[in-house]
């Protein structure tokens, strides 16, 4: 499902939102062929629902509801694509309450200047006709995470004027080479190579925000074999860093010409993830419905696991489950991994395709221990840390070490990491309670 609309019999019936989905994406409140509103969150069917509880307290809210006939819903693979997806829309379509935000200001874009070292800067309503304008955004906070993610990735300077200082974002490596230095630099063979490799790191910073980070992960990727190949130890680990820094932004946060496919790559990645399955595993069939777990803990106290779902392809925050480890007794991770399967499989929820944890070979064996008790045939795959790898629940438990920025392991690295995520988060809360 990349694009689904809902009719809205009755806008103010919870009823009329019950088979939203409850993953990452955009959504559109509309009247006939009038767009009232665009929004976008990692849990729409929630958001959706705020805004109908808001309904009968604020008046905007209340407006775009009662006008509303339709509801249409467009998910996205990650938060990031969303963000960007929200903009254009909003950019294109001209909601009439996305017009002037809730602070009554106008819209907000990232400006990059035009002049001989470009800057990049969050900017409200102006358009000076000669700079690149990304926007508009509805956020001051999500402008201000983005470009702070992009400035790990690719460094450049917001200082609006030139001066015989280097800036200070200069000092903690995130503009480099800072143009005051390029400006104040009189050798001019160095000053014309500080001043394309400046150019170069904007064009990269355009690039992401065109969605265009595949090319820019090859050819960070490249640099990075590089370094190594140069034995330039210090910029490998710089390199490696900002590649990290790239694949979660892409992952957990394009301003192209607008198409579905371009925001959701699940089917994609689910393909590839699935040809791949198939080479090894003899009972592979479609992955609709992927489960992975892992477990949460400090010195075993408030220990919990979790199960985080993806449906075809998508989180699916719908159907995610947490645990508190009942048996006080256990003292190890794989303990209370098997207690958490043994429990999932007692309630009637629907078997997944693939099994996934957040583990190598020793929690692989118990979760396949556990399955065979019960009497279940379902594969069973890990993903096992430094460097992240894929180990396959088979008698010699094979080892896939895929490219970094292949589909199938970034598939498995979301899910992963979000596993990881709600089981802490749970754990967390269980220690606030424990304290208070």
């Amino acid at each position: 499902m990349l694009n689904q609309s809902y009719p809205l019999i009755n806008p103010f019936d919870r009823v009329s939102y019950a088979n939203l989905p409850s993953t990452t994406g955009v959504y559109i409140f509309k009247k006939s062929d009038e767009y009232l509103y665009i929004g976008k969150s990692v849990n729409v069917k929630s958001r959706v629902l705020t805004h109908v509880e808001s309904a009968a307290v604020i008046e905007k809210e209340h407006a775009i509801i009662s006008q509303s006939d339709t509801l249409t819903v467009i998910v996205t693979d990650s938060e990031f694509k969303a963000l960007l997806l929200e903009s254009q829309l909003i950019q294109n379509c001209k909601p009439k309450y996305n017009v002037i935000w809730r602070d009554g200001k106008s819209h907000l874009y990232i400006k990059i200047t035009a002049e001989e070292y470009p800057k990049i800067i969050p900017v409200r309503k102006e358009n000076d006709l000669k700079s690149s304008y990304f926007g508009p955004f509805s956020s001051s906070k999500d402008v201000e995470d983005l470009l702070h993610i992009i400035r790990k990735i690719v460094p450049y300077c917001s200082q609006k004027k030139i001066t015989s200082r280097a800036c200070f974002y200069s000092k903690i490596d995130l503009c480099n080479p800072c143009p005051n230095k390029i400006y104040s630099t009189t050798d001019e063979l160095e000053k014309k190579l500080l001043k394309k490799e400046y150019r170069n790191n904007i064009r990269k910073v355009v690039e992401i925000l065109k969605g265009k980070t595949e090319k820019l992960f090859d050819s960070m990727n490249r640099e990075l074999k590089e370094a190594i190949k140069k034995e330039n130890y210090e910029k490998g680990i710089e390199l490696r860093n900002r590649l990290y820094t790239l694949e979660y932004l892409t992952k957990y946060r394009s301003f192209s010409r607008y198409s579905e496919n371009d925001f959701n790559t699940s089917q994609s990645s689910l393909s590839k993830l699935e040809n791949l399955l198939s080479l090894h595993f003899s009972v592979i069939n479609d992955l609709k419905r992927i489960e992975c777990y892992d477990i949460s803990n400090l010195s075993q106290k408030q220990a919990t696991g979790s199960m985080v779902v993806l449906t075809d392809g998508l989180i699916d925050k719908g159907q995610y489950r947490k645990f508190k480890i009942k048996n006080m007794s256990l003292q190890s991770d794989f303990d209370m991994l098997e207690e958490v399967v043994k429990r999932r499989f007692h309630n009637p929820w629907p078997h997944p395709s693939l099994i996934v944890i957040d583990g190598g070979r020793p929690q692989i064996r118990r979760v396949i221990k556990v399955l065979k008790a019960l009497d279940i045939n379902i594969p069973v795959m890990g993903i096992a840390k430094h460097p992240d790898r894929l180990i396959l629940g088979l008698k010699k438990f094979l080892t896939l070490k895929l490219p970094t920025h292949d589909l199938a392991l970034r598939l498995i690295q979301m899910i992963r990491d979000e596993s990881h995520r709600f089981a802490r988060k749970y754990h967390l809360l269980l220690r606030e309670k424990a304290m208070l």
